[in-house]
């Protein structure tokens, strides 16, 4: 079920499936990529794995279990309304025979939206409702549209990091480097040709999607994160969109040479009866 929250400027609508974003508007103009056939999401959330172990297999207590999708299942389910008001709006996932059958450990996965003047803060919280120590990984995986405005293309557009960094990508296994002490990637169809293009550790707390021909941008602010990944489909000029993404750690599968989830090395472990939160924010102009 589709809901919908909006103040003078801005407005969002978000799914109880999959507590998943489906528009973002700043004074009537939609950021958010629309589920076309180029990729038939808008901005999922990643829950408990970043992108899937090798062969979707893993150990947990011993015991080998494996996810049935890339990304974990969050966004894959049915959520309940949590709550709602004039500013914001929650869904709720427990863990129930679905999960259980992939993740052996009983929680409560909260995703909550606020409005902000220019945007919305999203914020995930995992509750460890078991009485064992559980391990995961949170993701968010938004597309925006590329370009914002009409009469441009998506090679008009930059990602500007908000600091230098060093960036790379292996391909046929040499590090080939994209961004070498500098903080802009000009976008091309090539540029994933290898797939995403994450930052482990990196320098900047933000990452921004802007153009020279456009007074359009959108910047996401990641203070919590540890790795920030763009993705886009490669060769496909159909897919007008481009995914900032910022998640707690490096995808699962870095994590590959350790199959039990309790040894890998950018789980995060949270005991029973804990709680943690996670949050990002996107901001619009």
């Amino acid at each position: 079920m589709l809901y919908e929250l909006k103040n003078d400027n801005l407005s969002f609508t978000a799914d109880t499936f999959g507590a998943e974003l489906h528009s973002l508007k700043l004074n009537g103009l939609e950021y958010l990529w629309q589920c076309g056939d180029s990729w038939k999401r808008y901005a999922p959330v990643l829950f408990p794995f970043i992108c899937s172990p090798k062969n979707n297999e893993y150990r947990a207590d011993g015991k080998l279990f494996k996810m049935k999708a890339n990304h974990g299942f969050a966004r894959d389910l049915e959520f309940e309304l949590l709550e709602q008001n004039s500013t914001g709006i929650s869904f709720i996932l427990h863990s129930n025979d679905i999960t259980l059958a992939q993740y052996p450990y009983d929680f409560e996965f909260i995703v909550k939206y606020t409005l902000l003047a220019d945007g919305v803060n999203v914020e995930n919280i995992v509750r460890n409702t078991g009485d064992k120590p559980m391990y995961f990984y949170i993701g968010g995986h938004p597309a925006f549209n590329c370009p914002l405005s009409d009469g441009e293309t998506f090679e008009d557009y930059y990602v500007e990091y908000e600091k230098n960094e060093h960036i790379t990508r292996n391909i046929n296994n040499s590090d080939v480097t994209l961004v070498e002490n500098g903080n802009i990637l000009p976008l091309t169809r090539e540029l994933f040709d290898y797939d995403s293009i994450p930052v482990a550790q990196p320098n900047s707390k933000k990452i921004s999607l802007r153009s020279e021909k456009s007074e359009h941008s959108v910047t996401v602010d990641f203070p919590q994160s540890e790795c920030i990944t763009i993705w886009s489909p490669t060769g496909d000029r159909n897919a007008a969109f481009l995914c900032l993404e910022p998640w707690t750690s490096v995808p699962t599968y870095f994590d590959d040479d350790e199959m039990d989830i309790e040894k890998k090395a950018h789980a995060i472990k949270l005991d029973s009866g804990k709680s943690y939160s996670y949050a990002y924010s996107i901001h619009l102009s």
